[in-house]
């Protein structure tokens, strides 16, 4: 689908007090300008990542627009920016600190509340703030509009959240670093190219003092399209790439402005053939500004070329999970190919898993300056169980149902033999940690549920379980990235929802606590837990009569 405008995939970095304001194929824009303040001598680096404050905002279906007008990826799309911002391996953001607005959350009152009174109360003088926005965009009387979910056409003005009430919006957010992400568009049938222009130009208007990277040029479109990690939008995909450490040329573990700057421009106009060319400015900002820090990335080595290649992933079965350095970028399945553009040359690890059976990999496969390669997983061999592994795990299974700690002991005693019998056996793993949980062995267990989780990147039990542990032990942000996980692939893991509650309870997030308990209690109406973690968010954010229904 193409998507009219791109309002690019603006990426506003403001740094210390410059001002700054206020998506078939589909369509998106990059500039940079700096504050014009005199620059100091640059001091040596280090890393130092300053507290980080976040709105995603993602809207695919618009509620009052026709259904040629929805769009596709634009909520996926919201979904990668907030993992990669609450991964230690990308922003480095507390996941407390980064709020969502997707889909029917995304409406002009909830941006209106988040941006215009959250983010300038939160954020303070040292802070960094990042606002995503991915969805429509709109001109009426020659005034450029991002459009919420309850946009209404006849009223673009009344209904849709203006430019310049966006810069005004940033203008009072008192942050020394802001960064802006608009990956916006609409459809060619509502917009004509003139307007693009408008659009376009407002958003570059609004960033002359701070650090932009524009998703297109003016009359240009920004493009979303299946063929871009299983769906994404072309703009996203390559920042959210940048950020996970594929924009990080020299190998240094951090990801600067002018790594992400060039990285996802040459991607782009590659990936379009040179309909969207994002642009940017090298004299206007530092280059060596921290947009993320990937310390796993770092490596004694000469830098690659800048030029990167692609990887296409088919598989013989449906649902097969990948993992492309040890890091999962989606599924794939037997007659949809995954393709893997943006990747640094040199050899990358793939792996392929799917529950209950043999992986395929991990195997390294070398990617090549401006290639394609296809790389098949072949998932063939279903897991077969030693058969003393198998009774070993079934009587810890029902030392363990007994409860009381002498059996908890003995069936973790089953558990270890289950697992030196048979080192595949990710269930036993799972219920090893479960065991080790319940008897206040929390370093045993934290390794027992890594190990099944290693085993079996894809149990999604075994996630869920894990994050309940770390919720125990007040480890509740990678908690929230393992839950995370678990309900990107699964939305009706209803376990995994309201233990989502209860994460966001503990981090004082009331109404997101209250939207996964409901969520949770709609999938799990028999839940009672659900129901305690609804009851207390409801009566902390003062909402005591509901509470008490």
């Amino acid at each position: 689908m193409m998507r009219i405008f791109g309002f690019g995939l603006l990426l506003w970095f403001i740094a210390l007090t410059g001002f700054a304001p206020g998506r078939a194929q589909g369509q998106r824009d990059l500039k940079v300008e700096k504050d014009t303040t005199p620059e100091s001598p640059a001091p040596a680096r280090s890393v130092q990542i300053p507290r980080s404050y976040a709105l995603v905002i993602g809207i695919a279906t618009y509620k009052n627009l026709p259904e040629q007008l929805q769009l596709r990826y634009s909520e996926r799309d919201a979904e990668a920016i907030y993992s990669v911002l609450i991964s230690p391996e990308g922003g480095n953001f507390r996941a407390e600190n980064v709020h969502t607005l997707i889909g029917s959350k995304a409406t002009l009152a909830n941006m209106r509340r988040e941006l215009e009174e959250w983010l300038p109360s939160a954020a303070q003088e040292d802070d960094r703030v990042l606002v995503y926005f991915a969805g429509h965009g709109f001109v009426a009387q020659g005034q450029a509009y991002l459009a919420p979910y309850d946009i209404e056409l006849d009223r673009i003005a009344q209904t849709a959240y203006s430019m310049h009430g966006l810069g005004s919006a940033f203008g009072k957010i008192k942050a020394k670093c802001k960064v802006l992400l608009t990956d916006s568009c609409h459809s060619g049938a509502i917009t004509p190219d003139a307007d693009v222009q408008t659009i376009n130009r407002s958003l570059i208007d609004l960033t002359r003092s701070v650090f932009s990277l524009t998703a297109s040029r003016d009359r240009e479109r920004s493009f979303e399209s299946p063929d871009w990690g299983g769906g994404h939008g072309i703009f996203t995909y390559y920042v959210v790439r940048g950020l996970e450490g594929e924009a990080d040329e020299n190998r240094d573990g951090i990801v600067t402005a002018d790594e992400l700057a060039e990285y996802v421009r040459s991607n782009v106009r590659a990936a379009t053939s040179g309909k969207q060319n994002p642009t940017s400015d090298r004299s206007s900002f530092d280059p060596n500004m921290l947009l993320a820090y990937v310390p796993a990335r770092a490596a004694p080595r000469e830098s690659p070329p800048p030029r990167f290649g692609t990887l296409i992933v088919e598989a013989n079965m449906d649902d097969v999970e990948v993992f492309l350095d040890g890091k999962s970028v989606g599924k794939v399945h037997k007659n949809q190919p995954l393709r893997l553009p943006g990747l640094a040359p040199g050899i990358h690890t793939i792996r392929g898993v799917k529950m209950g059976y043999e992986p395929d990999g991990p195997r390294d496969e070398m990617v090549y300056p401006g290639q394609e390669k296809t790389v098949t997983l072949k998932i063939l061999i279903v897991r077969r169980r030693n058969k003393a592994a198998v009774e070993a795990f079934e009587k810890g299974l029902v030392l363990y149902t007994k409860g009381y700690e002498d059996n908890y002991r003995k069936a973790a005693e089953n558990f270890e033999k289950a697992l030196a019998l048979d080192p595949n056996y990710s269930q036993a793993a799972l219920y090893l940690g479960r065991t080790y949980n319940a008897l206040f062995e929390e370093e045993k267990a934290k390794q027992a549920f890594r190990k099944a989780i290693e085993i079996d990147p894809d149990y999604l039990e075994a996630r869920s379980s894990y994050a309940g542990m770390l919720l125990d032990i007040g480890a509740t942000d990678e908690a929230i990235r393992q839950l995370t996980f678990v309900v990107q692939r699964n939305p009706r893991d209803a376990m995994a929802h309201y233990l989502l509650a209860q994460a966001f309870r503990l981090k004082d997030e009331y109404a997101r606590s209250i939207e996964a308990a409901n969520t949770a209690i709609k999938l799990n109406p028999n839940n009672p837990e659900s129901y305690l973690w609804l009851a207390e968010s409801l009566r902390l954010s003062g909402e005591y009569e509901k509470s008490i229904e």
